[in-house]
């Protein structure tokens, strides 16, 4: 308990042992300033996933400035036997002083894309696996599941509703993730503050079970929060709930919830009771357990927007994007781990994507050291992020990442947006060297 403030006041300690005995042996052998390039990509996708979205990289550039120790941190380590003196006279001098590129936030890839590149030394770039991992592994796989959520909702807005579900930290950078993807808002209101994102939510059901009964409840959220409110009316019996909604608020209510059942017949006879009392504008919004399937099941139900919570926060059965963070070349020569089960091609790769020209994408293509030959609709995928430990690049604006995966997604071939399984929405091709 000690360090407890050290670790959470630096990434550094955010880290797997190993990288650190890794670093020791280096160290002391003097292989440790040895030049090197590591690449993070995805084997495959997700079962089920045709593309994934790049998202989290702003928040690693955050980490890798942030990656120091201090002096109770590296006792700490020495105290427990992972580091030597000579170790700890190197680690307490660290900061990152290598390159790093990468794919933009808002961009898609697929299976072998090389989402980011780390070059320096051995030492230089292997403290930075873990915590570029842990990163790039959660946001990727929030950001990916909440992509197929926006596209099966075809335009209606859906909410990140899912703090409650999830570690209280991981909820605001899947608020972040889900954000980023194309979703309207989130209930968290550290997200809010701390990334700008609007935020959305009014009462629960005990909210009216606090009042003696529902009529009293809904006039007491409409004194405070006027008649554009959202009231939820399944607390007892929808029917009745909608009633007593338009009845305190007038034609005027902005909006009912549905928090159970099936939620498009519900949303059927909430539309024909809505309208048939005079309240056409009031919005139906629905939640409850939703995820892009249930989504896209309510395509054709009079629902004006989603909330989405458990699945959004867990990637929607895919709670990691599956990357890995590999050594692929050592003093300019390219290396690969041989494994027939875990293959991973040799060298630092560069990519594009194709498009034909009606701006549709048609293949991932990847060559190791070289840009591959350049047709036109071709574009170029990583981008400089930062260079001799410097950051070049600004990648953590919300907006723009959320305009580029917007554009990315309208690229993608018709077959690539279905949710059912199937292959990648295009392949990655390897051009020879």
């Amino acid at each position: 308990m000690a360090h407890y403030a050290d670790v959470v006041s630096s990434t550094a300690l955010l880290t797997d042992r190993y990288e650190l005995t890794m670093l020791t042996a280096a160290i002391r052998d003097g292989t440790a300033g040895r030049p090197c390039v590591f690449e993070v990509f995805a084997r495959r996708l997700p079962v089920g996933r045709r593309y994934g979205v790049v998202a989290g990289t702003a928040r690693v550039l955050d980490a890798v400035a942030d990656f120091r120790f201090d002096a109770a941190m590296l006792a700490f380590l020495a105290d427990a036997g992972v580091i030597d003196e000579q170790t700890g006279v190197w680690l307490a001098g660290y900061r990152f002083g290598g390159d790093i590129d990468g794919y933009a936030e808002g961009e898609l890839y697929f299976p072998h894309s090389p989402v980011l590149t780390v070059s320096g030394s051995f030492a230089d770039a292997v403290m930075l696996e873990t915590v570029v991992l842990s990163i790039l592994n959660h946001d990727c796989a929030i950001a990916s599941a909440a992509a197929r959520m926006v596209s099966a909702a075809s335009g209606r807005p859906v909410i990140e509703m899912g703090s409650r579900r999830t570690h209280e930290l991981a909820a605001v950078v899947a608020a972040r993730a889900a954000y980023l993807a194309g979703f309207a808002a989130t209930s968290n209101l550290a997200a809010g503050i701390r990334y700008g994102i609007p935020t959305a939510g009014t009462a629960a059901h005990a909210f009216t079970m606090l009042y003696d009964d529902e009529p009293t409840a809904f006039r007491a959220q409409l004194t405070a929060l006027g008649t554009g409110t959202t009231l939820l009316v399944d607390t007892y019996d929808i029917t009745t709930g909608i009633a007593h909604a338009v009845e305190a608020a007038g034609p005027e209510l902005g909006a009912i919830r549905i928090d159970s059942g099936d939620l498009g017949v519900l949303a059927a006879q909430a539309r024909e009771q809505l309208d048939r009392l005079g309240a056409t504008g009031t919005r139906i919004v629905v939640t409850s357990d939703l995820d892009e399937h249930a989504i896209a099941a309510l395509a054709a139900a009079p629902v004006d927007s989603y909330g989405v919570g458990t699945a959004l926060v867990t990637g929607s059965g895919a709670p990691t994007a599956q990357m890995i963070y590999k050594l692929v070349e050592v003093d300019g020569r390219p290396v690969a781990k041989r494994s027939l089960e875990k293959p991973s091609p040799a060298g630092r790769k560069v990519a594009i994507r194709r498009h034909r020209r009606t701006g549709t994408a048609t293949e991932e293509v990847v060559r190791t050291g070289a840009r591959p030959s350049r047709e036109d609709g071709d574009v170029e995928l990583q981008v400089p992020l930062v260079r001799g430990g410097e950051l070049v690049a600004a990648c953590g604006d919300l907006d723009t990442g959320r305009e580029l995966m917007r554009r990315r997604m309208v690229s993608l071939p018709w077959d690539g947006l279905k949710l059912s399984h199937g292959e990648p929405a295009i392949p990655t091709t390897f051009e020879p060297a």
